[in-house]
């Protein structure tokens, strides 16, 4: 990685740079070591939706969600999948490039921003199974999809913050790997992916607004469903996702040397 004519030591020039690249490796490596390349973008979050409009629509006559239940399912799986995918891989984000994280003079940081760059454009190239599934199944969009870009921007602001977290302690925990990935799939299912907050009896749509994701994923949907708006979740899931962003930046300042001796 070059980038001796771009930007001074130091400047957030070269950082923007040196993100961009690494950000771009990543997505090298990803789709041409791989037959299918872009394809896996989108398949996993198309096969679960799948499912599960098989499973609940089919199966089961489910009472939870809106019509079309695809999109209502499509509309925030391409984002669990951003969430999911970044969360594992800032488990690694140090170990899996150390001897780079050890000679870089670049604020460490970039190697968590940059896991949440290249998954997110991973989620913006997956867009287009969305629209699909949208106009074939009829779907309506209003004027909410004006939050969707929103809901892309706190999604930002939650990885980042849960990343500079949990990157440099994965280094000195390694328990925490394995820990992380258990609650993510805990996750899955207390997060509204395959029901909305307002499918919970009220003392769970409490709790509910209490997961910063309850506020993304609303914001994600109000385009296409109007009645899934809740003003108290996104405020307090906003809110906890900067307060997150805060204290992931104080505890990788806390960290950070440790980090690099132990790597």
């Amino acid at each position: 990685m070059t980038t001796a004519a771009v930007g001074t030591p130091g400047s957030l020039r070269r950082y923007l740079h040196s993100l961009w690249l690494l950000s771009a490796r990543d997505l090298r490596v990803r789709y041409t070591t791989s037959a299918l390349g872009y394809l896996w973008s989108v398949l996993d979050p198309l096969v679960m939706s799948l499912i599960y409009w098989f499973v609940f629509t089919v199966v089961f006559h489910r009472k939870a969600g809106e019509e079309p239940y695809i999109v209502f399912l499509i509309s925030v799986l391409l984002a669990w999948v951003w969430f999911n995918s970044s969360v594992n891989d800032f488990t690694r984000a140090f170990n899996k490039d150390a001897r780079l994280v050890r000679s870089t003079a670049i604020p460490r940081t970039i190697w968590v921003y940059r896991v949440v760059l290249s998954k997110g454009l991973e989620f913006i190239y997956s867009l287009p199974v969305l629209v699909v599934f949208a106009i074939f199944a009829g779907a309506h969009v209003g004027w909410g999809i004006l939050w969707f870009p929103v809901g892309i921007l706190l999604q930002v602001v939650l990885l980042v913050g849960i990343g500079l977290i949990i990157a440099p302690l994965c280094v000195l925990y390694t328990d925490l790997e394995r820990t992380t990935g258990l609650v993510l799939r805990a996750m899955f299912y207390v997060s509204p992916i395959i029901y909305g907050v307002s499918d919970l009896p009220s003392l769970f749509r409490h709790i509910a607004d209490l997961n910063p994701l309850s506020a993304v994923f609303t914001l994600y949907r109000v385009g296409f469903f109007p009645d899934q708006w809740n003003t108290r979740t996104v405020l307090i899931g906003a809110a906890i996702s900067v307060v997150l962003f805060g204290i992931g930046l104080l505890s990788f300042r806390r960290f950070e040397r440790a980090v690099l001796k132990e790597l």
